[in-house]
């Protein structure tokens, strides 16, 4: 019993140190935001100051509003992107989970290669086949690449499998239900808790997302809110009172990450509830 206090101890102390180094950056940036930019760059220190509202407002006024812009063009890049690869990734994952047809392994192992693959490489061959059809500069230069995601399918697949019993497909169809409506009454709702996951796991890739709307968008009016930020830490260069913009622009930036996973962390929380009552 002793060891296993002190392993107990040990992880707890381990967790804790983790979620330190994981905080103190959101720390560092909302106390930086609060200061001027002569504060932000005479002193290094954790009080906070009084200027978050005045920076607030130097953000919004910066060229008529433009960050609100960003923001509302990322929250479309991520909340579309993610919506319909999550969508995809519940349909192929299902049928790798459920259905038997050729080549069927050979297609999950080249999902698996995918996964292994990082994003930043694709996106000059994602450019170059964009280009080739004029759709360069536009939403859908960000969009279209997000609608597929390896890593969502291989988690689907997965989840469809554990929770998805083929009795309750047979059932479904001696029932006279087509796998349209098996998939969109049955399978979509017994998935909710994987599917939710994959939703949040490519919204925040696609909220953070940088190398490819950089490469994709030249109008900074299409920019999303990573790109935009770039531009303005680049103007700080020569205009200090930018990093300022900067700061404050990247605290507002995680809000919405911050509020999106306190309102779907329910989902987990009550099939963790319905597991417990079923065991």
């Amino acid at each position: 019993m002793p060891f296993k206090k002190g392993r107990s101890k040990t992880a707890t102390v381990l967790l804790l140190l983790g979620a330190a180094y994981c905080l103190l950056p959101v720390l560092w940036v909302l106390i930086a935001s609060s200061k001027s930019a002569g504060e932000l760059f005479s002193t290094f220190t954790l009080a906070p100051s009084t200027h978050l509202f005045d920076n607030l407002a130097d953000l919004s006024g910066y060229r008529d509003g433009l960050y609100w812009r960003w923001m509302a063009n990322t929250a479309l890049y991520a909340g579309v992107g993610a919506a319909a690869s999550t969508l995809i990734s519940a349909m192929a994952g299902f049928a790798l989970a459920k259905f038997e047809f050729p080549g069927k392994s050979a297609i999950f192992n080249l999902i698996l290669a995918g996964v292994l693959v990082p994003g930043v490489l694709l996106a000059i061959p994602q450019y170059l086949l964009l280009a080739k059809v004029g759709m360069t500069n536009t939403y859908w230069a960000v969009l279209l690449p997000s609608f597929i995601s390896p890593y969502g399918i291989y988690l689907a697949r997965i989840f469809a499998a554990a929770s998805v019993p083929t009795e309750i497909l047979e059932a479904s169809r001696i029932d006279g239900a087509g796998d349209w409506r098996t998939f969109a009454t049955v399978v979509l709702p017994m998935m909710r808790t994987g599917l939710v996951t994959v939703f949040l796991f490519q919204f925040v890739a696609v909220w953070n997302n940088f190398m490819l709307p950089y490469i994709m968008l030249g109008d900074d009016k299409l920019y999303p809110i990573t790109v935009g930020l770039n531009g303005l830490l680049n103007q700080g260069a020569n205009q200090p009172a930018m990093y300022t913009s900067v700061v404050t622009g990247a605290l507002v930036s995680i809000i919405p990450l911050i509020a999106l996973f306190l309102t779907l962390q329910r989902y987990w929380q009550v099939d963790l509830a319905a597991g417990g009552v079923k065991a």
